[in-house]
């Protein structure tokens, strides 16, 4: 038996920025991870087909603006969701000063260590198609860290998405930027690595 994981997630959402500078979309929770066709083995989520909502606020388990704020921009918040895509967990939303840098921050809370090992496994093999330019590279954070930098298709934007989980947490961070202004990759892991904490800490506490 397969279960499939609910429609909202199975394709990867790139999220746009408010800011005029990186094109005036608006935000979206950058929730969805997993191609249409894919599923998870019954084996690590036992009768649960899905993450299921409950009640605990994990907003608490994001990064703030001034986690992610540094001596070359200051980031403030624009959004901070619970549930993202009525799944369990929490995504953030900041944008710098110039609005034309911004990271989004997601987390998925599943039933269990190997759910959410399988689907970042399966997210990761989507990267290429969503992120032009670019291939997939392990990254030293999190379990199964992987980090993929280009462009959006079709858009004159920067790009950088990594995937990691922590526990029976899938965290989805994504760094958007002007095209030729590509994040680096010292920020990216170092924002990675907060947020990594951050989960540890307040799985653990949970």
């Amino acid at each position: 038996m397969r279960l499939a994981l609910p429609a909202a997630l199975l394709v990867i959402g790139i999220s746009g920025c408010t800011g005029t500078d990186l094109g005036g979309a608006a935000p979206s929770t950058g929730a969805g991870l997993l191609p249409s066709t894919a599923s998870t083995p019954s084996a690590s989520v036992g009768s649960t087909a899905t993450p299921t909502v409950q009640a605990a606020d994990h907003r608490t388990l994001l990064l703030s603006a001034s986690d992610i704020s540094d001596a070359e921009d200051t980031f403030h918040e624009r959004s901070r969701d619970v549930h993202p895509d009525d799944t369990e967990g929490a995504s953030a939303f900041f944008v710098n000063d110039q609005d034309n840098r911004a990271v989004s921050d997601t987390i998925l809370i599943y039933p269990d260590a190997a759910t959410a090992t399988a689907t970042l496994r399966q997210a990761a093999g989507t990267l290429p198609t969503q992120v032009t330019g670019g291939s997939p590279a392990p990254i030293g954070v999190g379990n199964d860290g992987v980090v993929i930098a280009g462009a959006y298709p079709d858009q004159d934007k920067a790009v950088t998405v990594l995937l990691f989980t922590e526990g029976r947490a899938l965290a989805r961070l994504e760094f958007q930027s002007a095209a030729g202004d590509t994040t680096t990759d010292e920020f990216v892991t170092n924002v990675g690595k907060m947020q990594q904490i951050a989960l540890r800490v307040g799985l653990s506490e949970a």
